[in-house]
């Protein structure tokens, strides 16, 4: 069978083995990116299709006869054309699970520099603020202890529990958030409710019309002045400009960014402009530690060993 990866650099820095993709499929191709019309050539006559963030329209599948299985390198699976897929008979995989301990540990850094402003105070540390200062130490910006302070997530699934772990150790309070627009569940809040009652708000939660635009200004204006938001799900969870207005106005605390609508922000992002306070926004790379990667390849092979053999491993379609 012909195989083909269609942006293996979004996904390796040159740094992985390939062993395990490479077991069950001998013959695979890599291209670093593949772009416009670079798509339909490449596909047209593959049997398999592995990608992360490449788009595959309708237009791509009806144009590719011998495709039988689109492997992805990520969980959210908004990219491909299920419909035209599942009416061509071609199954689509997914991987989930893969990168639960970066994401965990990436979060909680995030979430402690802001709670400590490590920046803030390593800036008074090294321009000449703190040989300034009359005391032994600085207090100019409040430092919380987590104990006993609620963590809301939003998203109940492998990354949210992960998240809640580790709160937990921190002797917080974990607050659980209904499914927007779904059934209320026992011991879960609607999420003006989690908004309101929790210190830190994390965001783990799939992008769906119904979670689109989920955080706005609304949103922003029930949380807590103090409290931080953190979001590495999906970057349009979140209205970037009633985000930035709120940290700019000091009506939240704080905020940690891994993701936005557009990536790479080639058109801009209000979160890019200089000068807001209290954020950390970094280039998706919470799920980006070296073995999260490798032990993605590893899930897509096993995804399309279990479809050679008849199985539904991983399957979205």
């Amino acid at each position: 069978m012909k195989a083909v990866f269609l942006d293996y650099e979004t996904v390796s820095n040159a740094d992985l083995s390939l062993g395990s993709l490479q077991a069950v499929l001998p013959d695979l191709i890599l291209y670093d990116q593949s772009e416009g019309a670079q798509i339909k050539e490449r596909t047209a006559d593959a049997d398999v299709v592995l990608l992360n963030k490449v788009n595959i329209t309708r237009s791509i599948i009806e144009s590719s006869p011998r495709l039988k299985i689109i492997a992805l390198s990520a969980t959210g699976s908004n990219n491909i054309d299920l419909v035209a897929a599942r009416e061509r008979g071609i199954a689509v995989c997914n991987i989930r699970g893969y990168c639960t301990a970066s994401v965990t540990q990436h979060v909680w850094g995030v979430i402690l520099s802001l709670n400590h402003h490590l920046r803030e105070y390593g800036t008074l540390a090294t321009d000449g603020s703190w040989a300034r200062n009359a005391q032994f130490t600085m207090l100019s910006h409040p430092i919380r202890e987590l104990h006993g302070r609620s963590l809301g997530i939003v998203g109940w699934g492998e990354l949210g529990k992960g998240i809640a772990s580790v709160a937990e150790i921190f002797g917080m309070r974990v607050l659980i958030a209904n499914r927007k627009d779904g059934e209320s569940l026992p011991g879960r809040l609607d999420l003006p409710e989690l908004l309101r009652e929790s210190d830190i708000v994390s965001l783990h939660c799939p992008l769906t019309d119904a979670t689109r635009g989920m955080i706005g200004a609304a949103e922003l204006a029930q949380m807590q002045p103090d409290a931080l938001l953190i979001n590495t799900a999906r970057g349009a969870l979140v209205d970037s400009a009633a985000l930035a207005a709120a940290l700019r106005a000091h009506r939240l605390g704080g905020a940690g960014i891994d993701v936005l609508s557009q990536e790479p922000p080639v058109s801009g992002d209000p979160l890019l402009q200089p000068g807001i306070p209290n954020l950390i926004l970094t280039p998706h790379i919470a799920w980006a530690a070296r073995e999260a990667r490798q032990r993605c390849l590893a899930e897509m092979a096993e995804n399309i060993r279990d479809f050679l053999r008849g199985g539904r491993r991983g399957r979205v379609v």
